[in-house]
This record gives structure tokens, sequence and C-alpha cells, in this order.
């Protein structure tokens, strides 16, 4: 995926206008939506499956959906290609996860109807298939469906599992569902928009009580330092087989950190412990909460060190509903703990009856690597700290007017009596 954008970085409360900016060292991760086939082994367009099953009554009426963009059409397509789905299934601590998320849960799963949310290649789906489950919607929008209803074809699935080719706010689904699974994660989590989708399905869908898995997930932040980055991409101009080209440095900051970077860091690069900057049950997050997301922070750097940036990471944690009577005690995170690297400070905690019962999945630099990474937000310059010196502020993302698949973030943050705004787009 590519971040990226105009941002700006003033000091002492200015805005400083930036050049317009070259594309960062993000790759490409898009996600699909929306898609079903029939239950016969035909691609579904649109229809309403339950004119074909007979079985099901309609539910309420619907408000007419948002419209598909030229935005829409461009990320959809970008979905089609296979380099993207392998990528995902190649990281194994997401796949393996979801794959044991869908067994741990199989009592809410077997006999029952699920619908997946931006099924991709379906792998998902023939998971809840093998899990047991009596139906299983694969909605996608993207032209990867085709090849998704092939696969389920060839696992023998087609009497489970039926791939609709449309946005889940598009396609009809004349009953209620018992699951929604689905891996909506952009990178800093919100990226993409894509659990807009989900909270449509669930609307539209679910049960009252069913699960969603993941059930909830939870965005971090913290000051970063990572001097290799930055003497490789800016100090290398100071002396250049022994020519002074210093000149350059000023176009290389534009170019190396206008964007936000998509990168691995370590545990070791992070100067505080991080804080909570939105925490999502996708049971009763609505749509309106992802319009705008504001969080004040307080940090305090636990050595001295050139801060050179924001890091944000996430969690996702699968566990069934609240209401729901039994309690899986089976229950493994896949890094040992919160990906905080650490307690959260009190009232930023994630909201756990039990965290040792549920199911985590982690983004953290000390987690085991995904393809998400981390997400940076780089200074210009960085900001010479000292043990225990105080970094607040607030940051704030919101949906792109341009683009609602594009994220805007403003970050305010003071430091020893110096204060400074960096404004950019993740594109």
């Amino acid at each position: 995926m590519q971040s990226g954008g105009d941002y700006s970085n003033g000091f002492h409360g200015e805005v400083e206008k930036q050049l317009p900016g070259l594309s960062s060292f993000g790759r490409a991760k898009r996600r699909s939506r929306g898609v079903a086939h029939d239950p016969r082994g035909g691609l579904t367009n649109g229809v309403r499956v339950s004119d074909q099953l007979g079985e099901q009554k309609p539910l309420e009426t619907q408000k007419s959906p948002p419209p598909c963009t030229d935005f829409d059409v461009a990320y959809f397509h970008s979905y089609a290609h296979v380099g993207i789905h392998e990528e995902m299934i190649k990281d194994r601590a997401r796949t393996e996860t979801y794959k044991e998320a869908i067994m741990q849960h199989q009592s809410f799963i077997q006999g029952k109807v699920v619908v997946d949310v931006g099924c991709g290649t379906g792998i998902l789906s023939i998971f809840c298939a093998q899990a047991g489950a009596k139906r299983v919607y694969a909605v996608d929008a993207s032209d990867i469906a085709v090849q998704a209803n092939e696969v389920v074809k060839a696992n023998g699935l087609s009497d489970k599992v039926i791939v609709l080719h449309g946005r889940v706010e598009d396609v009809e689904i004349d009953e209620e569902v018992d699951v929604i699974i689905s891996e909506w994660m952009g990178y800093m989590l919100l990226y993409e928009s894509m659990l807009g989708s989900v909270i449509t399905a669930r609307d539209r869908w679910l049960k009252p009580g069913g699960l969603i898995l993941p059930s909830h997930a939870t965005l971090y932040m913290a000051p970063v330092s990572h001097p290799d980055r930055y003497s490789h991409s800016i100090d290398f101009w100071r002396n250049v087989y022994g020519i002074d080209m210093s000149a350059m440095m000023q176009l290389a900051k534009q170019c190396a950190f206008e964007e936000p970077s998509v990168e691995s860091i370590s545990g070791e690069n992070v100067l505080t412990w991080p804080e909570v900057v939105k925490h999502i049950d996708c049971q009763t997050v609505k749509i309106q909460e992802l319009d705008s997301v504001t969080a004040r922070y307080k940090f305090k750097s636990m050595m001295r060190a050139p801060m050179h940036g924001f890091g944000f990471w996430f969690d996702v944690e699968f566990s069934e509903p609240a209401s729901s009577p039994a309690k899986t005690t089976s229950a493994t995170s896949v890094d040992g703990g919160s990906s905080s690297m650490s307690p959260s400070r009190e009232g930023n905690q994630k909201k756990r009856s039990n965290p040792s019962d549920a199911l985590v999945l982690s983004t953290s630099p000390e987690a085991p690597p995904t393809h998400w990474q981390q997400t940076i937000v780089y200074f210009y310059d960085p900001i010479d700290v000292e043990q225990d010196q105080v970094i607040e502020g607030s940051v704030t993302l919101s949906q792109s007017k341009e683009n609602r698949r594009f994220m805007n973030i403003h970050l305010e943050y003071s430091s020893a009596g110096r204060s400074f705004v960096k404004e950019s787009v993740m594109r």
C-alpha cells in the first residue's frame, strides 16, 4: 500500500507548507469488498439469494447504499491482482490466527450461516465451511471473486460457499446470519475504510448476539527513534564520493518523509510506552465514528535519543459476544500478550473481561512480523529528547474528502517548549 500526500511541519506553532511529495516505501495492499456465487456453482452478481434458496423471508428494506465512486472502482480493481492475495495469505501470523480463531469458535459456526466480507480468494470462507458452517456467503466486489468461485468448486464446497460478486452494500442476502468474518484491517488499522462495510453487513444481516471475527481492534501510537533510517535517507548526501551534496538534503527529506512510511521497526526504536488512539468494539461501533478519530496523548521518554517521528500499530482480538453463556478457555495469543509491549495507561486499556481468554493478532514491533508492519510518520528534522522528557499533543485521523479510502493525519506535538504540526495524507 502506498501512503503519502501533502503535509506540513511547523515550528513553534507555525505550519510550514511542504512541497508536493513522491511516493514512500509503502507497498500496495488494498482491500476488496463484497462477492457471492450461487449454490449450483455459478457466480452470483447482485441477485437476491433467497430467490435461489427459496426459504428465507425478506429483511427490512434498507436505505439506499452510498454510491460506488470511481475511487471505489479503482480500489476494487487493485484487488484483482493475485500478488496482493499471495502476500496476505503468505503472512502466516495473519492467516494462521484467522484459522485458529475459526476453529476456536467452531461451536458458533457449526451448522450456522456465515458472511465473509471481502473474501478475496475465499480462504476464510473455506475455513468456515471446514468448521461445519451450514452456509457461507463469500462477498467481494473485486474480480478476484471469479477465482474464488473456482477455488470453492475445486474444493467441492459449492453446496456450502456462495460467492457473491458485488459490494456488501449492494448484494442481497435475505436471511439473518450468525457470524461475520472479515480481514478488513488496513495499514494503520483504518486506512482503506473497509471497516465500514463490516458495519454495514452487521447492521443488515447479523442476528442479535451474533459473532463478529475479529471482535475488537485497538490502534496504538508511540514516539520512535530511527537514526539508521534517517542516516540512510538524509545524511548520505553530506558526502557522496568526496563531493558535498548537502544541497540535496532538503529535497531528500521531502521525498523520504513527506508520506507516512510502512516499514518494520523493533521495540528498541520505541522511546516510550505506547498509548491507545482508538479502541473499536465491532459489535457496537458506528460508521460515523470512523469519519474522524481524535486522541490526546502525553508520553515520557524512557531514554535520551533523537525522536524521528511517531509509530503506529494495532491489535485485533477474536472473542465471542459478551452475552455468550460460556467462554472459551483454550485461547492463546500469537505474541504471548498485548501488542502494546506493556500495560497501557489506565483508561486506555483494551476492554477485555479476561485477556488470557482472547486470541490476539498483533502488529506490534515486538510481535511476530506481519505484512502490515508498522506505519511511521516521520518528521523532516529530528527532535532531541532527554530521558523523562514529556512529549504531548493530539492526533486526528479522518477520511479524506478527496477519497474516503485515503486517510488524513493531523499531528500536533510539543516538547521542551517547542510546538510542531505535521499533516499528511495516506494514499
